[in-house]
């Protein structure tokens, strides 16, 4: 009886003993804990607007849900009594296991559409729920220890300069140098240790029978996320394989997008998060119906400019111009223009491109560049070879702003081709191309061409002085091309009925109205 109530004597003693550890050494993990909580948010973030688009959406969803999340989880926490070190050890300790596994389990279920949004939404809560409860444990963990004013602004201090090395981490290093899902794994095993680390730290306050069954959960949650880390090749492969039909033989993540080309039995492709840009197999009907007929309005022109394009295949075009002296190609993204270099059929197919002398590769976004245009050299022609504009940051490229930017880098009257998504199956958004040009001062000819890989594919010509539809190719085209030629150049600007002219809104910065039809439309298909 005596022994009994000493022991609960004991356990209650260290539970309420303030922590003889030294305050800094836990605000050290405040900084630690808001940067590993930061990176887990920015991963679901990201890995939304890969699966499902719309970024803008995607963030402000994963974001709003987060942090109401952690209102919960700080809500939650008066009800956790003591011991608080142990509580605390626990929490940190989900955190670094939900965390830590939410990067492989959402890629695993990239191919699932229904599955991933439940999933995806299901994760971000319960690390909310679990980083809401960290910051009120620790702060009545060192009640007493620190004056109250000095603990909640040194409290909230680190935990601010936690999340700002994690948004600066997280593009930077990240994701280009570690992928997704090592990102994840990496920062879990941060959790974890911290969580390890903490139990010796506030060994005095954890009652000596729960001390250990806390520590063999730190070393089996380590060990767990080791052996996940050993095997984050192949969770990415086993992932991709599930949404690519054809085996994948290059993959990358870069700060901007994921490249993955994949190869069958006809050729290889390129797909950007997930969306086909090219088949090796067809490509050509593609980029001689983007190419071609401007130059037919155009064909001595002698520089020209390209706006997207870093798979080199739209220059490999350009490049049959006796003529040209100077081609400049502006893409974002230093993988995607040093991917022929890295999976060598590419170069082959572009014809090596990149490596003519009358080619100059910028890396910039294109927006920004074109507003530097001033100075420079103006162009005879122009292609604009973005990607479909599923996203916002695609399509502020498509506006009036970016289409007054682009006049501004061009000679009178020279001729521009923007690729304008398919007039199928997204109609909507091919007229909305098709009237931004005109609302920036063009005077714009719409055309389609099919490509078997993508259906009819608009493309939009137009220039700055009223011009006739083109009906023939320069001469110097005759035995260069496998697709077009007179009578097919004429019949790319006849539009079925099906496909004609819808009442749409111009697309300006401020209200992005062409995102909103394309992702409207695509839906509709899926």
């Amino acid at each position: 009886m005596n022994d009994g109530s000493f022991a609960r004597d004991s356990e209650a003693s260290a539970a309420t003993t303030v922590t003889g550890a030294r305050p800094s050494l836990l605000f050290l993990n405040v900084f630690l804990l808001a940067t590993c909580g930061l990176v887990y948010e920015l991963l679901a973030g990201t890995l939304a607007s890969y699966v499902l688009g719309d970024s803008v959406t995607q963030f402000s969803l994963v974001i709003g849900l987060y942090l109401s999340a952690m209102g919960v989880g700080a809500w939650f926490s008066r009800h956790l009594d003591e011991p608080l070190a142990a509580r605390f050890v626990d929490v940190e300790l989900g955190v670094a296991l939900f965390g830590g596994l939410s990067a492989p389990m959402l890629f695993l279920a990239t191919s699932h559409v229904r599955l991933f949004p439940v999933l995806l939404y299901g994760i971000v809560a319960v690390v909310g729920i679990l980083v809401g409860l960290e910051l009120p444990l620790l702060m009545r963990i060192l009640e007493g220890r620190v004056q109250f004013r000095d603990l909640v602004s040194r409290i909230f201090t680190f935990d601010y300069l936690g999340s700002l090395a994690a948004s600066l981490l997280f593009p930077l290093l990240c994701v280009p140098k570690l992928g997704l899902v090592r990102t994840a794994v990496v920062f879990g095993l941060l959790n974890a240790s911290v969580a390890l680390w903490c139990s010796y730290l506030l060994a005095d306050a954890i009652p000596p029978r729960r001390l250990q069954g806390l520590r063999l959960r730190a070393f089996a949650v380590l060990a767990l996320l080791v052996g996940v880390l050993a095997g984050a090749d192949a969770i990415v492969k086993h992932g991709e394989e599930q949404v690519y039909a054809d085996e994948i033989v290059y993959a990358q993540s870069t700060p901007y997008q994921r490249l993955v080309v994949t190869r069958n039995r006809a050729g290889f492709q390129l797909f950007l998060n997930g969306n086909l840009q090219f088949s090796s197999a067809d490509e050509y009907r593609y980029h001689e119906a983007l190419v071609h007929p401007a130059y037919a309005l155009r064909p001595g022109a002698k520089r020209v400019l390209v706006l997207g394009g870093g798979d080199g295949l739209a220059m490999r075009e350009v490049l049959k111009n006796p003529s040209l002296e100077a081609a400049t190609l502006v893409d974002i993204d230093p993988a995607m223009t040093n991917l022929p270099h890295a999976y060598p059929p590419l170069a082959q197919l572009n014809g090596h491109a990149f490596d003519d002398p009358r080619v100059t590769v910028v890396h910039d976004d294109a927006m920004a560049w074109l507003s530097e245009s001033a100075t420079r050299p103006r162009f005879d022609l122009a292609i604009v070879d973005f990607p479909d504009p599923n996203q916002f940051a695609l399509g502020k490229l498509y506006t009036t702003r970016f289409y007054n930017l682009l006049r501004g880098a061009l000679t009178p009257g020279a001729p521009v081709v923007v690729q304008a998504s398919s007039p199928l199956f997204s109609r909507e958004a091919y007229w909305c191309i098709v009237r931004t040009l005109e609302a920036a001062g063009f005077f714009a000819r719409p055309y389609q061409a099919h490509v078997p890989s993508f259906g009819p594919w608009g493309y939009v010509l137009a220039s700055t002085a009223p011009f006739e539809t083109p009906t023939h190719l320069p001469s110097w085209l005759e035995g260069k091309l496998r697709f077009l030629d007179d009578p097919t150049l004429g019949a790319l600007f006849v539009i079925p009925r099906d496909l004609g002219p819808m009442e749409v809104a111009v697309n300006r910065l401020d209200n992005q109205a062409l995102v909103r039809y394309y992702e409207n439309a695509w839906h509709r298909w899926q």
